[in-house]
């Protein structure tokens, strides 16, 4: 008896009458030797993606079982579309109708015909969002996360993996939350630059901290100016992987908790020639825990310009960092809780280091599955 394999297939049209074709693929799946089409999720549209001038796609996902082997149901997908009447396979072009493997049970596939999972599938919102109606507990077997939570590290869009841009990782979260820890031991772990915060450089800090409010905005335009130092696009080369233990646009968020309205209205005319230079993140780390734990860890490693840090302030940075995150639409973000992740344990830096690798174009870094 021939094994019986759990598949899931992406449908895709922008040409003709779309919602017909896709109708027509899933039918002539059904109709296929061994294959049966167990569910099909709601069609939605999307903006194409790659070359923007194109019509809007309708997008599905059928779940399958099929005796077929992958190659086998490789090539049948591909003569179902040449039969729909798609000829060009150039990438990213308009096409009447696109059939894809996403999944292919658990196997890990990669010859140069066939790449399952499908490289791009964790980037695609229209896929997970399909993939989450029909099997939201599903586990993809490269990045071992489930489909749910794949699906909302995207936020509701869409991405691609681009080589031509620095591949900059940010690691963004509250004041003693582990940030530059995990920064150091990725950066080392992927072989990649590393960019720190400059604390120790900013001769104004300490004096703010200390209570002298009238150098706050010297500090924040101090702080401006060297993250986009670091984050120039021409210093990051296209494809270069670095890690920073910050993301650029906290500088708002500090900015409106430690500037007066006369110094905060300054900076905001200030802020955005500078914004509009820096390199944007491909991937946000967000590391999450609780402002009490956060201020045990600053008290813990006793910088002295911030042992007068409240736990007040700390709370209010947390809201500000989960508002920003809540319509995030840069790049994906990882959310870690600290509570379930350990920065001093070798394991879960791996861990998180190969998923970081599905999320950067870079020849130099493999993916591979996640322990």
């Amino acid at each position: 008896m021939a094994k019986v394999t759990l598949a899931y297939i992406g449908l895709g049209s922008n040409l003709g009458e779309r919602e017909k074709s896709i109708q027509s693929a899933v039918k002539m799946l059904a109709e296929t030797e061994g294959i049966d089409v167990n569910q099909v999720s709601d069609i939605i549209e999307t903006s194409a993606l790659g070359q923007r001038n194109q019509p809007k796609y309708l997008n599905a996902v059928a779940g399958v079982t099929t005796s077929l082997s992958s190659g086998d149901l490789h090539k049948k997908l591909a003569d179902i579309e040449v039969s729909l009447g798609r000829v060009n396979k150039e990438k990213w072009a308009s096409r009447i109708i696109d059939l894809d493997i996403l999944l292919f049970g658990g196997q890990i596939i990669n010859t140069p015909e066939l790449t399952i999972p499908h490289h791009q599938m964790h980037l695609r919102s229209f896929v997970l969002g399909g993939m989450c109606e029909l099997c939201f507990h599903f586990v993809h077997p490269v990045l071992n996360a489930t489909m749910e939570e794949l699906e909302s590290r995207l936020n509701g869009a869409d991405y691609i993996l681009n080589p031509k841009v620095p591949q900059l990782v940010s690691i963004g979260g509250i004041i003693g939350v582990g940030k530059t820890t995990l920064a150091e031991k990725l950066s080392k772990l992927l072989g990649c630059r590393l960019l720190l915060e400059a604390y120790d450089t900013n001769p104004f800090m300490q004096d703010v901290y200390a209570g002298k409010k009238q150098l706050a905005l010297d500090s924040q335009l101090y702080f401006l100016r060297s993250r986009t130092e670091q984050l120039n696009p021409d210093i990051l080369a296209a494809g270069q992987i670095a890690v920073s233990d910050y993301i650029f646009d906290k500088e708002l968020i500090y900015a409106r908790r430690l500037l007066d309205n006369r110094q905060l209205s300054l900076y905001e005319n200030t802020y955005p020639p500078f914004a509009g230079q820096v390199a944007l993140p491909v991937l946000v780390i967000y590391l999450q825990d609780s402002a009490q734990s956060c201020l045990g860890r600053i008290h813990k490693r006793n910088r002295p310009y911030e042992q007068k840090i409240e736990l007040q302030f700390l709370e209010a940075l947390d809201s500000d960092y989960q508002r920003l995150f809540a319509d995030w639409k840069t790049c994906p973000v990882i959310r870690i809780s600290i509570s379930e992740f350990d920065c001093t344990r070798d394991t879960d830096i791996s861990y998180l280091a190969n998923q970081i690798k599905c999320y950067i174009a870079s020849d130099s870094v493999i993916a591979k599955p996640a322990k």
